[in-house]
């Protein structure tokens, strides 16, 4: 049976959880990218960096500074790196859901002009965040029931 370069899993295509966690983290890289970008973000020059009076938007829409921003690109690099395993691909795409359903429950209870609003968040980023949160934990968790039962999580049940 073929190998992989390292020896590791059998040569061939990538379970879909890691294909999975491997394009969420390809989008919030890229939308990390996207918020520093004048035009993509508007009002940009009211890009501020830890606080709720940032007044600038990624697409006209979702409220950013350079700390979300910022989080963005390392959830992405994150996602990208956790990906190349499949118990990788699993822990950040559940533990991702959950944190960004933390984030939805956090929007709606933060007061939206308070200093406790230092992402900042706005009332569509509140709801972004519920559809990633189930998004991500619906791939975690329903992508990868076929893969590793049984056995370590690297290697899927129908390979020796």
């Amino acid at each position: 049976m073929a190998r992989g370069a390292r020896g590791g899993r059998p040569a061939g295509p990538k379970p879909l959880v890691q294909l999975a966690a491997a394009a969420v983290g390809l989008v919030f890289l890229v939308v990390g990218v996207l918020g520093f970008i004048p035009g993509v973000t508007t009002d940009y020059d009211q890009l501020q960096g830890a606080t709720h009076h940032s007044g600038a938007k990624l697409f006209g829409v979702f409220q950013v500074s350079i700390l979300h921003n910022s989080v963005h690109l390392l959830f992405g690099l994150l996602g990208l790196a956790m990906a190349r395993s499949v118990a990788g691909a699993r822990v950040y795409l559940g533990a991702g859901g959950a944190i960004y359903l933390g984030l939805w429950l956090y929007g709606f209870a933060v007061n939206k002009e308070s200093v406790a609003n230092f992402l900042p968040l706005n009332d569509a980023d509140d709801w972004l965040h519920l559809g990633l949160g189930f998004g991500m934990l619906a791939f975690g968790l329903l992508l990868s029931n076929q893969v590793g039962t049984g056995g370590r999580l690297d290697r899927p049940f129908d390979r020796p």
